[in-house]
């Protein structure tokens, strides 16, 4: 069988590179929800083709989300989720300055690798198990238009179908140019610590002035304390702002925070820490607002099952899989938090993604996508 996927999808090579063009030439940024319909609903079209029943999950401000059902519809067997995303970081025009290329064994293009290639590849593996009458138990494709600004949209929507499943593959990149699959991700928070101050003309009236970028400062000395490497925790003060002008002692100022954890009980920790914070001037008053958006996608035995079974899968297609880690969050973090088995990191092998060098490996494309279906097929049996 696993001969036989791998051939398919050779033979698929072209098919699936024309297909990708065209996805990548439909451009998608996230905050423009007609940008964003008009690739839902090319892809939609395509899972119609493909015998798929879809669904739209319409939305007001992002794109609309597509939800498509293949294969039988009576079935003992729980569905297995493809889960990805359509919308990308990169603006209307940028094809222009990074038109879609396929160049020395790379494909280049905006959104090629993070995460349009994923889609071509899910799409195909399902076109080839129908095509050998493999296609045996339930597969449920989601999509979602918001992924790159935080998922908040899609998170209740991709949290229902996931409990309905036995398992869920991410489409996401493969981790680095080895291509590893993630078996764990760190979870992502965002913190908003404001400080206000009390103005004053720094020359006349500067005992007056109580700083706002002062008692800031302080602050950020303070946060930058919650790192714990060991504990695989990283605070990070992204961002800084503050002040009118240099002879004016500051009212406002404030600071954004990345905070990235490995475990889940980490979160309450966080959590604890930033609403701890006190002022150290208390002409000054302090506002914290955030939290952790993204749980952590943890190694579970689950998880490592499936990727045992995937690694099995490469071996007879003649590669070695490997497993990693990354601090990066996507849609498998709220998967796998609600304790479904999730593999990420299932879709095209490359680098850059977000950057302008944003490229997948062309001569991983057939094989990633035999084993995909392998995955597809062995849960069926």
């Amino acid at each position: 069988m696993i001969r036989q996927l791998g051939e398919a999808a050779e033979r698929q090579t072209r098919a699936m590179l024309d297909f990708l063009r065209a996805l990548v030439e439909i451009e998608s940024p996230s905050d423009d929800k007609a940008a964003v319909d008009r690739c839902v609903h090319f892809v939609a079209d395509r899972c119609t083709a493909l015998g798929g029943r879809v669904r739209l999950h319409r939305q007001k401000t992002f794109g609309d989300l597509l939800e498509v059902r293949f294969g039988p519809q009576k079935s003992k067997r729980k569905p297995v989720l493809l889960l990805g995303h359509l919308d990308t970081v990169w603006e209307l025009g940028t094809l222009k300055s990074m038109p879609f290329r396929i160049a020395s064994g790379r494909v280049s293009g905006p959104g090629v690798l993070d995460m349009k290639a994923g889609v071509v590849m899910a799409l195909t593996a399902i076109a080839i198990l129908q095509e050998q009458k493999r296609l045996t138990r339930p597969v449920t494709l989601l999509l979602v238009s918001d992924e790159e600004v935080g998922s908040t949209v899609s998170r209740p929507v991709t949290e229902k179908l996931a409990r309905q499943c036995e398992a869920v593959y991410v489409l996401e990149p493969a981790q680095g140019l080895g291509g590893a699959y993630k078996t764990a991700r760190k979870g992502v928070g965002n913190y908003s610590v404001r400080v206000q101050g009390v103005a004053s003309h720094s020359g006349i009236d500067f005992e007056r002035g109580h700083s706002a970028i002062l008692e800031l400062a302080r602050q950020v000395e303070r946060i930058a304390q919650f790192t714990d490497l060991n504990r695989g925790i990283t605070v990070n003060v992204g961002t800084v702002q503050g002040g009118t002008r240099s002879n004016v002692v500051a009212a406002e100022a404030q600071a954004e925070v990345d905070v990235r954890i490995a475990k889940a009980k980490d979160a309450v920790r966080i959590e604890k820490h930033f609403r701890a914070l006190r002022v150290f001037d208390s002409k000054c008053s302090l506002h914290v607002e955030g939290g952790v958006n993204r749980p952590p996608m943890e190694r579970t035995r689950g998880t490592v099952a499936l990727f045992k079974r995937a690694a099995a899968h490469a071996r007879a297609l003649g590669f070695v899989l490997e497993e990693a880690a990354t601090g990066g969050g996507s849609d498998g973090n709220f998967t796998s938090a609600l304790g479904v088995p999730t593999l990420d990191g299932m879709g095209a092998v490359g680098e850059g993604a977000h950057a302008a060098h944003e490229s997948l490996l062309l001569e991983h494309m057939a094989p990633r996508t035999a084993l995909l279906a392998a995955m597809l097929a062995d849960a069926g049996e």
